[in-house]
């Protein structure tokens, strides 16, 4: 028999024999049913460790059970050592706790603390530092023989207890608001009846005619009455007196509460524009408190493990002839990355053409092979983790690199390979496509950046206008005070916030050309500082300029109904919204040609990809390879605008619920929320004009008339001319034809002549005059 095999029986049998005499312990001491040899064995360890007798038996089962589990010398020698260490310390302390008169004193007193062992560790401490000095250093013996038996670093140890606190006090400041709440809610309900029926005559804006100064009210004041009235003399405080109601906007008026008839953003004045875009006093909101989110537990390593990976990866690549040597490992959440140091000799597409080879000597499904690391003279092999470690969103925003970012469009992606936080600028990127498989971790990703803007940043900062077709993941942000307008589910009306945003581009660009500034963050430094003029108009009011983020959850179907319209938009925007603070987030599940097209990859190099099925699939969305080879769950690749190296990232999880407690802090700051007319179109029959493209229904109002003005102008009616003029397809512009046809516009087809019209320029304009 080899060394090795009589090493392990040896083993086994050290194991078995702390089973047998921990059991003929337990028998001993609990049912004296072990005979003389039973009896004997209880004599010994009265004498030796006396009360701490009793935790013998399950100490030697203990330890039998480790070594039985892992024969490794290296760990039976550091269980053993931690055990002795520990249990010498707990003998001292039951010496200690005893108060026996030292190793001198009878044996009943011996038996009743901390026995022979005890006194001998017990009485010099006593001695030397005193009763309290002795249970500090046996206290720190126990802590330290503790850690070393479950290898455990005291790093660990300390971030579970503040995990704990935390998690204590949340729920005791929870049950404290909610106590609270009930009482003033019983203490409302007491006074409700009284409070109705004192209730005085108040006119509300709106309802019937205009409002003054002295009776103007929220819109909200109907909700509160309940809340904010105890007496009659509540109503003759300011709105600033009142607790919990909110002071109305500068320019209330009538006009503001009925909704507008146009459906054309464009058609309304770029004052006004300005007015809806700060519907709350600045300096007003508060921000989500940090212990909102949870945090997850600190990463456990596996050492032993990883040392048998650096053999293995080793003795892989030397059994094909490839010398090579592992110099360090970089454990993620997800993956390590064993670094290697090539011989002599060794080319890099030597170890680049094994990853095949390499993954069957890991045990593993894929690796990824980084040849070489950037800025290192190395090779990176990144293996998946057996055990994956939740990254939560938390976890990144409490961390000290979000609390460097100092920017509000600074969002949270997850952790690195290293285990830092990730967090990107979106004024840098700054757009971003995302794009991977379904399941892959997409949806995490986007609410993930969406909730880093919620906890970072008010609705004074950011503003967002949300385009969700699936009607899945985006619907829980509605209604809050960070939105532009409702969460766009239609594809139609999505197109038209697309357009509508393009319109905003170019009214903040005019903007800045009539005072003189190049970018948005010179504007706002200069509002702030007071120092904006317009040589043009020196008595008009400027208005603070917000972020606007536009997140599009799915392209795809955005581009089957109206691809030319949305790629047009999302182009304009990507070449020139940065300047003025429009950023898009933009997601899809199908990273295809057809839907992420050169034009918009052109315009937005920086990509996010998650798990894909192909090598083509990856190079659509990073052109390059990488993407095919990741295990999903939030495992992306990150690729800046500025650099061709891809960075590995483990994505950051946020759970629905935490998605709805910041949700909620939002939304009972602004009950009612102030949406801008026209962003997504007045409504289903009146949209922003586009021109170009399918845009959804076929008797669409404004391409009609766009089409009936092209034929009744040139008094010509041919279907390839529409098709020319309006940029539609030939299908399309048929269909227009036939519906032109219909109303009397144009004749029956003459075959392949053009059609003959039938309405003069005069009928035209007085159908405009009419509508």
């Amino acid at each position: 028999m080899s060394e090795a095999g009589l090493r392990g029986r040896g083993t086994d049998l050290a194991g078995l024999l702390l089973v047998v005499v921990a059991v003929i312990s337990l028998l001993a001491l609990f049912g004296d049913k072990a005979g003389i040899a039973g009896r004997l064995l209880e004599n010994v360890m009265s004498v030796l460790v006396g009360i701490f007798r009793y935790a013998v038996p399950f100490a030697l089962l203990g330890c039998a059970y480790a070594i039985l589990r892992d024969k490794s010398s290296d760990r039976t020698w550091r269980i053993a050592f931690g055990g002795v260490l520990t249990s010498l310390s707990l003998s001292g302390m039951a010496h200690l706790i005893g108060d026996a008169a030292g190793i001198r004193t009878t044996l009943d007193d011996l038996r009743a603390s901390g026995g022979v062992i005890g006194a001998v560790v017990g009485e010099p401490l006593r001695s030397a530092v005193d009763d309290p000095g002795a249970w500090v250093v046996l206290l720190l013996a126990a802590m330290f023989g503790a850690l070393i038996v479950t290898d455990t670093g005291l790093r660990q140890v300390l971030s579970a207890l503040a995990f704990g606190v935390r998690f204590v006090a949340r729920y005791l400041r929870r049950g404290l608001h909610s106590l609270q709440s009930l009482g003033s809610d019983n203490e409302a309900s007491e006074d409700s009846l009284r409070d109705r029926l004192t209730l005085p005559s108040i006119s509300a804006p709106g309802f019937g005619h205009p409002a003054t100064s002295s009776d103007t009210q929220p819109a909200n004041l109907e909700v509160e009455f309940a809340e904010t009235t105890q007496n009659e003399e509540a109503w003759d405080e300011s709105p600033e007196e009142q607790p919990g109601l909110r002071e109305p906007a500068e320019n209330w008026s009538d006009d503001n509460q009925e909704p507008s008839s146009g459906g054309d953003i464009s058609e309304l004045a770029p004052e006004q524009m300005e007015i809806d875009l700060a519907s709350r006093p600045t300096g007003s909101w508060k921000l989500p408190a940090r212990d909102t989110l949870e945090r997850s537990g600190v990463q456990d390593v596996d050492e032993r493990m990883l040392q048998n990976g650096a053999r293995n990866l080793e003795a892989a690549l030397a059994s094909h002839g490839v010398e090579t040597r592992v110099t360090g490992m970089e454990v993620g959440p997800t993956v390590t990355r064993y670094e290697l140091s090539l011989g002599k000799g060794v080319k890099v597409s030597q170890v680049t053409s094994l990853h095949k080879d390499i993954a069957y000597a890991m045990a593993s499904a894929d690796v990824r092979i980084l040849a070489p690391i950037p800025g290192r003279s190395a090779i990176g092999v990144e293996v998946p983790n057996a055990d994956r470690h939740l990254v939560a969103l938390g976890d990144i925003l409490t961390s000290q690199t979000a609390a460097d970012a100092t920017h509000s469009l600074e969002v949270a992606l997850g952790q690195d390979i290293s285990g830092n936080a990730v967090m990107v600028n979106l004024a840098s990127m700054p757009h971003v496509l995302i794009a991977g498989a379904t399941g892959a971790g997409k949806s995490s990703c986007i609410n993930s950046i969406i909730t880093s803007l919620l906890m970072r940043a008010t609705p004074d900062d950011i503003r967002l206008i949300l385009i969700d077709p699936k009607r899945v993941e985006l619907g829980q942000y509605d209604r809050l005070p960070h939105l532009l307008t409702q969460v766009v589910t239609n594809p139609k009306k999505a197109a038209n916030a697309l357009s509508w945003a393009v319109k905003e581009m170019e009214r903040r660009y005019d903007v800045l050309s009539e005072i003189g500034f190049r970018d948005i963050t010179g504007y706002n430094s200069a509002y702030d500082e007071g120092r904006l003029a317009s040589d043009l108009n020196e008595e008009r009011e400027f208005e603070r300029m917000s972020f606007i983020v536009v997140v599009v959850d799915e392209l795809n179907d955005l581009m089957m109904v109206a691809a030319r319209d949305v790629e047009d938009s999302i182009t304009r925007l990507a070449q020139m919204a940065r300047a003025v603070g429009i950023h898009l987030v933009i997601a899809t599940q199908r990273p295809s040609v057809n839907v992420i097209t050169g034009v918009i990859k052109a315009n937005i190099p920086a990509r996010i990809a998650f798990a894909v099925s192909s090598l083509a699939d990856s190079r659509v969305i990073l052109d390059q390879s990488g993407a095919e080879r990741l295990i999903g769950k939030g495992d992306m690749l990150v690729l800046g605008s500025n650099s061709s190296v891809s960075k590995r990232v483990q994505g950051c999880w946020v759970s629905e619920a935490e998605i709805h407690q910041v949700v909620a802090h939002w939304r009972r700051q602004a009950p009612q929320t102030d949406y801008i007319e026209g962003v997504e179109g007045a409504n289903d029959s009146v949209s922003v004009p586009i021109l170009g493209g399918s845009s959804g229904d076929e008797d669409d109002d404004s391409l009609m008339m766009q089409a009936m003005s092209i034929v009744v102008e040139t008094q010509l009616g041919s279907t390839s001319m529409l098709q020319r003029k309006l940029k539609v397809g030939f299908a399309r512009a048929g269909r227009l034809m036939d519906l032109l046809e219909q109303r009397g516009v144009v004749g029956p087809s003459i075959g392949s002549k053009a059609r003959d019209v039938l309405m003069t320029q005069d009928e035209l304009n007085a159908l405009l005059t009419d509508r």
